[in-house]
């Protein structure tokens, strides 16, 4: 786990956080990590006796994980599961991925196109919240 150890460093020095505290740290919105919950299952946090929920410094550690595993590696959701539960990779190398896209060092703009594309479905979820909200 030594790619959590900078993401640890920034982390104050208590054991629970709100999820405003983790979307802050994580820079992950509170509907993600939400959603997050129900399709992983190693994250749980604990809720406070009037609800809210409380996470742990292992969530928050296993939060930084699932954002590497989604948005740098390229893994889907059902093979970012698989990573965390120890089955890794399945045996053809399938990472989640699209199985016929070329590795990444073969196509340098795959993951530019992805963040891109991440940062626009951001900014609409946005917008829609605001247009909802209106």
């Amino acid at each position: 786990m030594e790619g959590n150890v900078q993401y640890e460093l920034g982390l104050p020095d208590k054991d629970l956080f709100r999820i405003g505290e983790v979307s802050r740290l994580t820079a992950t919105k509170q509907f993600v990590l939400r959603y997050w919950e129900t399709e992983f299952p190693m994250l749980q946090p604990v809720k406070s006796p009037k609800g809210h929920r409380l996470y742990r410094r292992q969530d928050v550690d296993m939060v930084f994980q699932i954002k590497r595993l989604l948005y740098d590696e390229g893994f889907t959701i059902a093979g970012a599961r698989r990573h965390l539960n120890g089955q890794g990779p399945e045996p053809n190398g399938d990472n989640g991925a699209e199985a016929n896209v070329e590795p990444r060092a073969a196509q340098p703009s795959l993951q530019l196109d992805r963040k891109l594309l991440l940062d626009l479905r951001d900014s609409l979820r946005q917008l829609l919240t605001v247009l909802e909200s209106e």
